[in-house]
């Protein structure tokens, strides 16, 4: 396969899954918004969503005040940010569009007409009483995305760089959302256990369909530690960062390559860290600590993957 091929097909991926849990981010922050009770400093929540996607700086440097609205906009419909949902879907559209003999027919048509249908939500906008919809469609056309790719798809080098970028991305996106409940909106201790955090709890579970499935295994009042152990170790949880790097690391063996050594060591070694880690080493390190180290070591796997495969260092 052409490393450009292979570079369109991974963020093809990528922006399909960034543009779905940045629908998932917001959806959380939304909900978490609602309970002013148990936020002291005005707009803390969407502070903080603006924190854990890196795009702080670029918010500051064109809107007033990290308000609701304002937070909105720039990460849903912004054409200026390149992190909004709208750019995402129009990077997914573009690079499905340089690789059309690669993908197959139904494929292209649904991100196709989810960039219609998106350029038409940035013209008319989004209803304020439309939100939880339009975050809900955003999900429901990155699954529909998914599903026809897993369903029409040969298994080939083809199929396996797209999950790639799915599994890459979404263990970014996990670490960052359970991140931003657990450092930046966590409680004072008199809040701890109460109805505003036992609601953000399970606001966090549901921003990654995960409620029911913490449910099922633990049958019990929702905990920080319970929380964090499905979201991080279970390998039957699908979004937890153990179950992504189990696909991660599978599908690097599987493409493997000549220079792709020290990239199969580092996906190794941080595969096996949660494979043979437990919570309470976990939390005993600092779980917002442990949480930062892993997505710079996600980052820089995301890079050493460009190196390898798409960016060529020979002369």
């Amino acid at each position: 396969m052409l490393s450009s091929t292979a570079d369109h097909l991974y963020w093809m991926a990528r922006s399909i899954e960034r543009a779905e849990n940045t629908a998932r981010m917001l959806d959380i922050t939304y909900r978490m918004s609602m309970l002013k009770q148990s936020i002291a400093e005005p707009h803390q929540e969407w502070r903080a969503m603006l924190s854990i996607s890196g795009l702080h700086e670029d918010f500051e440097a064109r809107y007033s005040e990290p308000n609701a609205s304002n937070v909105m906009h720039f990460m849903t419909l912004d054409a200026e940010n390149p992190g909004s949902i709208y750019n995402s879907i129009f990077a997914a559209r573009e690079n499905a569009r340089a690789v059309r003999g690669s993908i197959t027919s139904e494929m292209w048509e649904v991100l196709n007409s989810t960039w219609l249908e998106m350029h038409r939500i940035k013209t008319v906008g989004i209803a304020e009483d439309g939100v939880s919809r339009f975050f809900e469609w955003v999900k429901e056309q990155s699954h529909l995305s998914r599903g026809i790719t897993h369903g029409t798809l040969l298994r080939d080098d083809t199929f396996r760089f797209l999950r790639l970028g799915t599994f890459l991305e979404r263990a970014d996106n996990t670490a960052r959302i359970l991140d931003v409940k657990y450092h930046i909106l966590l409680p004072s201790p008199s809040e701890v256990g109460g109805a505003a955090d036992y609601y953000q709890w399970s606001a966090v579970l549901r921003s990654v369909s995960a409620f029911e499935s913490y449910r099922k295994v633990f049958r019990d009042q929702i905990s920080p530690k319970r929380v964090a152990d499905l979201l991080i170790l279970r390998s039957d949880m699908p979004r937890s960062l153990r179950a992504c790097m189990n696909e991660v690391n599978r599908l690097l063996q599987e493409i493997n390559g000549p220079r792709s050594g020290e990239l199969l060591r580092r996906s190794g070694l941080l595969h096996a860290e949660l494979k043979y880690g437990t919570i309470d080493e976990m939390f005993a390190f600092g779980l917002h600590e442990y949480l930062s180290d892993f997505l710079e070591r996600i980052y820089s796997l995301g890079d050493l993957i460009n190196t390898t495969y798409f960016w060529s260092t020979d002369e």
